[in-house]
């Protein structure tokens, strides 16, 4: 289970540190892909394999199921830690996320996300004035 969130910094060669904890919970390789709002996920394998399979399942006459499955799996990229726990973010996912010196990388239960520092710190002044409305939305679907 992933939860928190931490701050890396991000260096010259793309690489950037996960937290020691959260490399134990994801073993010995992970899959980091396009997320949504414009962030990264990580995903341990076991994980990430229940979601290409979910994906894969997917009705290829839908524009929508396409169009995500194009996002998730062709974004795809599997990564490896380093001795020192720093995985490589491939160039293309570092653009797409806006990635620059320092990231944030929050534990989502199941995933991490990693988003760029100052995105984050945006996201979340943003979402933290909205509780009200968000907790009612919540409510809605039985949380």
């Amino acid at each position: 289970m992933f939860i928190g969130e931490y701050e890396h910094a991000i260096d010259e060669k793309g690489r950037m540190a996960v937290p020691s904890k959260m490399r134990r919970d994801i073993g010995s390789g992970a899959v980091v892909t396009r997320g949504i709002d414009n962030c990264l996920w990580l995903f341990p394998k076991k994980e990430w394999t229940t979601l290409a399979e979910k994906l894969s399942n997917l009705p290829l006459s839908d524009a929508n199921s396409r169009a995500f499955s194009r996002l998730m799996l062709a974004g795809a990229m599997e990564v490896e830690f380093d001795s020192q726990g720093r995985i490589l973010l491939p160039g293309y996912l570092k653009a797409y996320a806006g990635l620059k010196k320092y990231a944030v990388v929050a534990g989502l239960f199941n995933r991490l996300e990693i988003w760029d520092q100052s995105t984050w710190r945006e996201y979340k002044a943003k979402t933290e004035k909205s509780t009200d409305q968000i907790a009612k939305h919540m409510s809605e679907l039985g949380i």
